[in-house]
This record gives structure tokens, sequence and C-alpha cells, in this order.
């Protein structure tokens, strides 16, 4: 079979992201697979496999906000910052938050912030990960890192449990734990928090509605349907601008020669860094980059053979 694109998975609960990835193999027969962040094990949701070319891409579509819906609960700390590690702190007493105060703290994290990793994370502090640390006891120093909360809407909540639940959806940057997000949201009301469960529901502009289970990847391929609900290589990174070339340039842009400015159908703006380019019979032929000081398209990655 011939599969190549973008496959948007439904990972399911309990799988880790090469699990995925090791079953896709198996079902498609191609290695040549990759995955485009991480999930956590209980997390569930959108996890995008690079198919063939497509591994290629894998940087860009990476670097895509991320959403998730989020659900969060007040009273409760556990070591991992989610309901899978073991408690560290449980409230008894009654807690006085209300929906207003839980809306402002919620609002203040919009932006530019700064986390420090969880300590059951995969990041490498001298050699290891940090996780390696946690599970033998042992906290390391870890350096605060900068990512991006671009939007935040609380969904729902029930603030008449003993440990109250806060459902929210966030849109956010590449590298942002959820996790502690959900403990600097406690922090900030005064009372431990952690994050009972996540769904991750979108990456860049592929949603949960074009995901596919494990099952129905299989009956697709057994019916030899696989490839309609493929994302082409090009639509995987639409957040990048097209252009189109003139076809007396076509033949140098196959054989991956620079072009200059002069030679698109449109100028580009000077605040784009990064194009997809196409023919004049709208063939996909790569992603340029753009040297605006120079006034020349550099080719980055081609899809397009010489010979097409």
């Amino acid at each position: 079979m011939n599969v190549e694109g973008v496959l948007p998975v439904l990972k399911p609960r309990g799988w880790t992201s090469h699990d995925v990835v090791a079953k896709v193999r198996g079902i498609l027969k191609i290695k040549k697979i990759g995955h485009t962040g991480t999930l956590d094990p209980e997390v569930t949701g959108v996890l995008p496999l690079c198919i063939g070319k497509a591994t290629r891409v894998v940087e860009y579509i990476q670097l895509l906000p991320k959403e998730y819906e989020v659900v969060l609960k007040l009273g409760i700390s556990t070591d991992t910052e989610d309901m899978t590690g073991n408690v560290t702190k449980q409230l008894e007493e009654q807690m006085n938050v209300t929906i207003d105060q839980i809306e402002d703290t919620m609002d203040a994290f919009i932006g530019e912030i700064q986390q420090i990793p969880p300590m059951y994370s995969a990041i490498k502090v001298n050699g290891k990960k940090l996780y390696e640390f946690a599970r033998k006891g042992e906290v390391v120093e870890r350096k605060a890192r900068t990512v991006m909360i671009h939007k935040i809407d609380l969904l729902d909540f029930n603030l008449d449990l003993k440990y109250p639940e806060i459902k929210f959806r966030v849109l956010c940057s590449k590298g942002t734990y959820i996790r502690t997000l959900c403990v600097d949201i406690g922090r900030k009301l005064n009372v431990p928090a952690t994050m009972l469960s996540l769904v991750r529901t979108a990456t860049g502009n592929i949603d949960l509605n074009q995901c596919l289970s494990i099952d129905e990847i299989q009956k697709l391929v057994d019916s030899n349907g696989l490839n309609h609900k493929l994302i082409s290589i090009d639509q995987s990174v639409q957040h990048f601008p097209s252009f189109i070339i003139k076809d007396n340039q076509l033949q140098n842009a196959r054989f991956g020669k620079k072009l200059n400015f002069s030679d698109l159908k449109s100028k580009p703006e000077s605040k784009i860094d990064l194009i997809r380019l196409y023919s004049e019979n709208n063939v996909f032929i790569g992603i340029y980059k753009l040297d605006h000081i120079n006034q020349m398209v550099i080719p980055n990655k081609l899809f397009l053979d010489n010979q097409s």
C-alpha cells in the first residue's frame, strides 16, 4: 500500500505515543512514521502521525499551538501533578473558592508565562530524564521555561464537591505542561490542585472530528480506503502562506536552485519567513525560506522531484 501524508489518530487511554506509532507501523507495514507531539499514557486525543515523506514536516507540525480540554481538581495535590501519582496534600476543611476568583485566576495566566517542568517528565538534566530522578524520590533543580497561553475558556465547574472540579479549554504553545498549569492555578488560589483528566482536542487545524481510532484505521486499510482520510503534506503545513512560481523557473525549482522574489507571481510581505511553493498548475513543490535582504527564495524542503 502506498500511504503518504498525515494521519490524524485518536490516541486511546493507556497507550504511549510510541505504542500508537508501533501499532500503525504494523497495520500499514511502513517503518517511516513519526508522531508530532508526545502525549502521556492517560491522555487521549489528537495525535497526528506523519507517514513517508510527510515525516519531513514533523518539526513544523510540532510547533503548532495545541488545544486541550482539562478537568482540574482542587484540594488535592500529587507528586506527578495528576491523579496517577501519590497524594502529597489533601485538604479536609471546606474551600471558600468562588467562580469569579477562578475566572480571574485563569485570566491571569493568558500570555507568556514561566513554568517549572514537573519532576515526572522526560526533560533531561545531566543526561538523565527527570522522571528517573523522581522514581528514586530525588528532586533536582529545574530551570523555568517560557510558554505561551493563547486562550483559556471555562467550560464547566462543580464547586459543591468536597474537592471541586473545574473543566476548561486551553490553547497553548508547544512545550506547555497542562499538569503544571493546573497546579499553578491552584497555587494562585491558595489551594492544592491536580489534573484529573486531559484530552488534546486539536493540533493546529487538525481536530478531534478528523481523527481515526486504531480500529477504524485497520478497517480502512482492509477496504483500501485509508488514503481518503490522509491530510496531504502541503495541507498539513497550511499555516505557511502559499505562493506560485512562474512557469519559466519551474525547472530550476525542481533541481533545488535558489530563486528570486521576481520569480514568484506575487511579492511576499516582509514578515513572512517560510512559504509553500506551487507551480502554476497547482502542484506542490516544497517549503521555501525567504531571504528578504537579498530578495531570495531558498529551498528548505523539496517534495517535487526533478522528474515530475
